[in-house]
């Protein structure tokens, strides 16, 4: 169950990067992309 919570939170940090990289803010969402890989279940999470 955290898995799939840890995932989709993860998912929405990752898209919020992803806007905001396109919106021409390189470090804020460079920094939201890394972090949401930080936190995902299927990468290098933080939490195991």
């Amino acid at each position: 169950m955290w898995d799939t919570i840890l995932w989709i939170i993860a998912a929405i940090v990752g898209i919020i990067g992803v806007v905001r990289i396109l919106q021409r803010d390189i470090i804020w969402g460079a920094a939201l992309i890394v972090l949401a890989l930080l936190i995902g279940p299927g990468g290098v999470s933080l939490f195991t």
